[in-house]
């Protein structure tokens, strides 16, 4: 474990928090785990139980393991309960007015030494940054969902960022035995910038009608050996953060074949979100997944 940075502060307990805060218990890190209600915290841990008992059920880790890596995550409501630790991850939702207000109420009561991070998919960290105290000291972790079992790790600078920041994240992401790359601070980075004009193509696809949901997802896991079809995908992500990364890539490239399909647009304003909300491509209200379209 890099000596540079021992403790951890997380922001938000959704599925990206606790994620991060599996990987970096397991690791051997203090963890602290910060969000607005006790409620969500609640729901955090019960996240952060859940995903240690897989790998307890797969043999991954032991049992003794896994009460070590739990007894590590302590939790707090308040911004101050963040003082003192050596990085903190923001892992809020996707929207850049929430993780602007997060480091107005965080910054004060960090130390000067902590470098912030945002696991931001799409965000400018050159633009967060700006928004922080310490643009020098703050940069890009973007992991994968899930966390726990997604090997990726995109580290990305912004304009401001040190050396020496760079460095401690590098360190920290790679005794977590992730696999790093590098992307340079552009809309989406790497991953998103290739994978989501995908995911919005194959909603082009359903929504011109060349086919239906179950045809496109069966072609792109038959046809292009992908694990899981994109409209299946879309719903893992949740349709909101699709169409939030497709609007950040629409406006800051400013090219029309980033242009939100519709009915992506429309699904959402549904409040069809895919699988945190039961329904999106596919209703999961049943036995099994069915299409909607």
């Amino acid at each position: 474990m890099d000596k540079g940075i021992e403790t951890i502060g997380i922001v938000g307990a959704g599925q990206m928090g606790a994620g991060i805060a599996h990987v970096s218990a397991l690791a051997g890190y203090s963890v602290t785990l910060y969000d607005i209600t006790e409620a969500q915290l609640q729901e955090g841990l019960k996240r952060l139980g859940a995903s240690l008992d897989r790998k307890v059920a797969s043999q991954k880790i032991t049992e003794a393991e896994r009460a070590a890596a739990f007894a590590r995550v302590v939790t707090t409501s308040d911004p101050a309960g963040l003082a003192g630790v050596d990085l903190v991850i923001e892992a809020a939702t996707e929207d850049e007015t929430v993780k602007r207000k997060i480091y107005r109420d965080i910054c004060p009561h960090l130390s000067p030494d902590t470098i912030l991070a945002t696991n931001t998919s799409s965000i400018s960290i050159t633009r967060l940054a700006a928004a922080t105290d310490r643009p020098e000291r703050f940069m890009g972790i973007h992991f994968m969902n899930p966390v726990p079992v997604m090997m990726l790790v995109e580290l990305v600078r912004g304009i401001a960022t040190g050396d020496t920041t760079f460095e401690a994240a590098r360190a920290f992401v790679a005794s977590l035995e992730k696999t790093i790359t590098v992307s340079e601070d552009f809309p989406a980075f790497i991953v998103n910038r290739i994978l989501l004009p995908m995911i919005n193509e194959a909603i082009y696809v359903l929504y011109e009608g060349v086919g239906s949901v179950e045809s496109i997802d069966t072609a792109m896991k038959l046809g292009a050996n992908h694990p899981m079809g994109p409209l299946q995908l879309a719903d893992f992500i949740g349709l909101d953060t699709c169409l939030s990364i497709m609007q950040v890539l629409h406006d800051g490239l400013a090219d029309s074949k980033y242009r939100p399909c519709p009915l992506l647009v429309k699904y959402v304003e549904a409040g069809w979100l895919g699988r945190k909300t039961g329904r999106g491509f596919y209703d999961y209200r049943g036995e099994t997944p069915v299409p909607t379209r």
